[in-house]
């Protein structure tokens, strides 16, 4: 309760984290879910707060793996690595990718679509969160980026060649309304 009180508080104080009124994805996407850090960012747990904002019904699951897939019709994946997340996780770059990899494909598998945050912004950008960029953004069907981390135009770049939807927002916290918006 305490981590979730702080996280709150600091989606209204942090440069970067407001309200706002972005545009939409199409309901495409159903529920429960299972969400996971692609490189274990912090951010997943923003993700997290506003999930349960949205009244979504899902599973944060830091390391998830493809056995938390049995029961779920979406997987969100909070793209941006961070070595201190690993360290904490006890995972090294190669392990990570592994099993994110491992995790993808069997969403896929089980044709279970999968949904991709970037909300760490500029600052959560690096060599290896650009290779789960590269990696992840293909395969999903809906993409949610903070425009601080789309600067150098990966994001639009990927989704345009892919024709994913893809919702720019300026503020974390202005991705309430798009992530509730693209379920059902």
């Amino acid at each position: 309760m305490k981590k979730t009180a702080i996280i709150y508080c600091l989606m209204f104080l942090i440069p970067g984290i407001g309200i706002g009124n972005p545009e939409a994805i199409e309901p495409v996407f159903e529920q429960p879910i299972l969400l996971t850090s692609a490189g274990q960012n912090a951010e997943v747990q923003l993700v997290s707060v506003l999930a349960k904002r949205a009244g979504l019904t899902f599973t944060l699951s830091k390391l998830a793996t493809a056995a938390e897939l049995a029961d779920k019709k979406t997987l969100v994946l909070s793209i941006g690595a961070s070595m201190k997340g690993l360290g904490a996780a006890g995972l090294d770059v190669k392990q990570e990718k592994t099993r994110i990899t491992d995790l993808v494909k069997a969403a896929q598998d089980k044709k279970i679509p999968i949904f991709c945050l970037h909300l760490g912004g500029e600052a959560r950008r690096g060599q290896l969160t650009d290779e789960l960029i590269t990696l992840l953004i293909p395969l999903s069907q809906a993409v949610i980026v903070v425009n601080s981390g789309n600067q150098d135009g990966i994001f639009t770049r990927l989704c345009e060649e892919y024709n994913i939807p893809l919702v720019g927002v300026n503020r974390v916290v202005d991705a309430l309304k798009p992530i509730k918006d693209a379920f059902k």
